[in-house]
């Protein structure tokens, strides 16, 4: 029996692939964005391959790409929103994770703390949260609020969304609910708080109307990673998702999220540095090569420029010599951190625009793997090893093959490694991942502990 441990392994849902040109793919299913089937079929493959979780993105508008670029890409323009298409995945799924993507921006504490923690209770403890503020123009153009969208400002109107969520989420002390006929309670009232939130940007009494899960709370994920990105990450992450396009800067990565969490009193396994990877599978290296050029050469030069140009913090570039270096570049008030990624890539290589368009077209800043399960297998392992990550979040380039070739192929191969669980041991997202069971705030041992 080996005694390494499991790799935590979640899969991004997408509707045709994680490539810019998956949807140009013949084998992709034409209308997935809008098929619930779709996405059904790929977390319940996920499950059988018994992964930890399957994470699903948003974003609250269709982006400012040219009309002839926004045309040629299905996930730009239409799909359905997160929480709701996660709802569905429960009702069809009993064991793996469900990580749903819901800004901060627009929206109040209260009102999301019932839908996350409602979609935890459905799936009996299974559910996660992907923190995200809303950075794009064209999303705050659909909302009427007057809100600051400096990035800043931005982090910090999340950080006290997350503090009320949290609260909100203490309403209900453990075995709080009697159901008892005999006295007539249904809970103990003694067990019931009200959260009494009044700060800078919201004020929330409670308590909430929705109990806890098996699992006491949603799992806490985040993404970003700019300053105000890693301390948030740092302080109340527990799954942090990163772009590393190399082993060498993951680990440092890696490295400041667990130094800052134990500043902040936490353990270091406390949380879980997932970068992207995104895995181009053939049984030889020559084959896997063969897969990625053929998605490469369906890129749409629109669509490829739209995407390095939202990439780089919504520039304009059409009147710029693709075959020359980015120009400089104003600093960005909304994707920061990839902003800085790519300029440093492009940078690095010395790369034209028109090669940062094809570098960003499948990973889009993520760490590209392009090999067989053997090779693939291999250095997924040697990043764990080093330290660079403890697990991954998974882009398949195309939707079904790419998912497909990863659980078919990658997952048995990490399994003979003894590096993805044999079946799950656990009924909630927490146990897959082992992360603990939070304690109510108005525990005992919390209690206990604060004095």
């Amino acid at each position: 029996m080996s005694s390494l441990q499991p790799i935590p392994l979640g899969i991004v849902l997408y509707p045709s692939g994680h490539h810019v040109a998956a949807w140009a793919d013949p084998r992709t299913p034409a209308d997935a964005a809008v098929d619930p089937s779709h996405y059904i079929r790929s977390a319940q493959q996920a499950e059988a391959a018994k992964l930890d979780f399957v994470f699903v993105s948003d974003r609250l508008g269709i982006p400012d790409a040219a009309p002839e670029a926004l045309a040629r890409v299905d996930e730009w323009s239409h799909g359905f929103e997160a929480l709701t298409l996660t709802a569905a995945l429960a009702a069809a799924t009993s064991r793996i994770g469900l990580v749903a993507t819901a800004s901060t921006t627009f929206t109040e504490p209260y009102f999301l703390a019932r839908q996350i923690a409602s979609l935890d209770l459905i799936s009996r403890g299974r559910a996660g949260w992907n923190l995200v503020t809303s950075s794009l123009p064209a999303e705050a153009r659909n909302f009427s609020s007057s809100l600051s969208f400096d990035h800043a400002a931005r982090y910090e109107r999340a950080e006290e969304f997350l503090d009320v969520l949290l609260g909100l989420w203490d309403s209900w002390e453990e075995g709080a609910f009697l159901r008892d006929r005999d006295s007539g309670l249904v809970f103990d009232p003694a067990s019931l708080h009200r959260l009494d939130h009044d700060g800078k940007y919201f004020r929330s009494r409670g308590p909430l109307n929705v109990p806890p899960s098996p699992q006491r709370r949603p799992v806490i994920v985040q993404a970003g990673s700019s300053g105000p990105g890693i301390r948030l990450a740092a302080r109340a992450g527990e799954i942090v998702f990163t772009a590393q396009p190399d082993l060498t800067k993951a680990k440092l990565f890696r490295a400041e999220i667990k130094a800052r969490a134990r500043a902040f009193g936490r353990s270091a396994e406390d949380v879980l540095v997932l970068p992207g990877i995104f895995p181009v599978i053939g049984s030889t290296q020559a084959e896997a090569q063969e897969i990625f050029e053929e998605l490469q050469s369906r890129i749409s030069p629109q669509v490829g420029l739209s995407l390095l140009e939202t990439y780089l913090g919504d520039v304009d570039l059409s009147g710029t010599d693709l075959d020359g270096p980015l120009p400089p570049l104003p600093e960005s008030n909304s994707i920061k951190s990839r902003q800085g990624l790519l300029v440093a890539l492009a940078t690095r290589e010395n790369l034209t625009i028109r090669q940062l368009i094809k570098r960003v077209a499948g990973a889009r800043g993520h760490w590209q793997v392009v090999g067989t399960a053997q090779s693939i297998a291999d250095q997924m392992e040697e990043w764990v090893r080093e330290g660079a990550a403890d697990g991954f979040a998974v882009l398949p380039p195309t939707f079904p093959q790419g998912l497909s070739a990863f659980v078919n192929e990658v997952v048995p191969e990490l399994r003979r490694r003894g590096r993805v669980r044999e079946d799950y041991a656990g009924t909630t997202l927490r146990e897959h991942l082992g992360l603990a069971r939070p304690l109510s705030r108005h525990s005992p041992e919390t209690l206990r502990h604060s004095a």
